[in-house]
């Protein structure tokens, strides 16, 4: 048998370290005053200045972006995929009231692509910048037993930090409460299964997947901003299961959420795929966000200057319902 090394096996070490060395500027622009040491150890850290707050909590969530990586393939495009990524995450975390402080990724390739990386990785940095966090480290494996080609997967990590006093659990809603949806920018990173379903790939190397392929909205700045103007009572990241299943999950036992369908424009994308796939509405409600990424229980009082100052921040919202003492669940009613 002729010598072996692990390149010859797939691994390709100096590659890897080429790349990253390529992508430290690009983890510099992320930085926050927090942030300990230099990037390359085994280990990120990170000092949180605990001392504003009275019982600090961490708060913390892991995701993917699942088969919109698929759609990203066929457009040969990998620049928006990686603030996909944070946002997923970063979303998560703030629904809490929580501030997410640093990120964390995790590239499984089955072929090293230096440019095509890198790619990603400009998303993950603006995505971080965008959600004010720090990216203090990550991993890329290159596992070609795994993943055949070029075929990747990732996942994120974020940790934020929330004073335990100002937790948004929904323990405070009450009957009658109003409903406010935030706008998405499109499908966010849910449902690509089905949209793969229902469009040819042709198609989705078009037109349409470039609109399906908009990166998900990460709302951290303007979601925090508002919370110091306003009460919020408890907030639904809108992800799979849509708005039928998790609303429930923010919200008391006995109190359930109607929503007024017609209430906020729900965009074109999700009205192509239900007319090429014939999709029944609640599947659809059950399975995208229907134009609303986020959803904010308010009281009622607060309804006008939470609108109002989500519109200050570049954000559509709407009143889109209320809560109801029905019982659990999401009851869609016609506006």
């Amino acid at each position: 048998m002729p010598p072996v090394s692990y390149k010859s096996a797939g691994v390709d070490i100096d590659k890897a370290d080429d790349f990253i060395r390529r992508i430290r500027p690009l983890i510099q622009t992320t930085m926050r005053p927090e942030v300990v040491g230099q990037i390359g150890g085994f280990s990120g850290f990170f000092k949180p200045r605990w001392g504003r707050l009275k019982a600090p909590v961490l708060v913390s969530s892991t995701d993917g972006v699942g088969t919109k990586l698929m759609i990203a393939d066929l457009q040969g495009r990998h620049d928006t995929i990686g603030i996909d990524l944070v946002a997923m995450c970063v979303n998560d975390v703030v629904v809490t009231g929580a501030e997410p402080l640093f990120f964390l990724d995790y590239i499984a390739v089955g072929r090293l692509n230096p440019q095509r990386l890198h790619d990603v990785m400009k998303g993950i940095a603006k995505g971080c910048r965008l959600a004010g966090c720090a990216l203090t480290g990550g991993e890329t494996a290159e596992l070609p037993g795994m993943y055949s080609g070029e075929k990747m997967d990732l996942a994120g990590f974020c940790v934020g930090l929330v004073d335990q006093p100002k937790i948004i659990d929904g323990s405070s809603c009450r009957q009658g409460d109003v409903l406010i949806g935030l706008a998405s920018s499109g499908l966010h990173s849910n449902g690509f299964s089905l949209v793969r379903k229902v469009f040819s790939t042709e198609e989705l190397k078009g037109k349409v997947g470039r609109d399906v392929l908009k990166p998900t909205r990460i709302y951290a700045g303007g979601l925090l901003s508002l919370f110091k103007k306003v009460t919020v009572k408890a907030a639904a990241h809108i992800t799979g299961g849509g708005l039928i299943d998790n609303l429930p999950r923010v919200l008391p036992e006995g109190l359930g959420g109607e929503v007024r369908k017609g209430s906020w424009p729900v965009p074109a994308v999700f009205r192509a795929v239900q007319e090429r796939g014939g999709i029944a509405e609640k599947e659809m409600f059950r399975t995208f966000n229907m134009g609303l990424g986020m959803v904010l229980v308010v009281s009622p009082r607060s309804r006008v200057k939470t609108i109002n100052h989500l519109k200050g921040m570049n954000i559509r919202a709407w009143e889109i319902g209320k809560l109801t003492g029905e019982g659990p669940g999401v009851f869609l009613t016609d506006g």
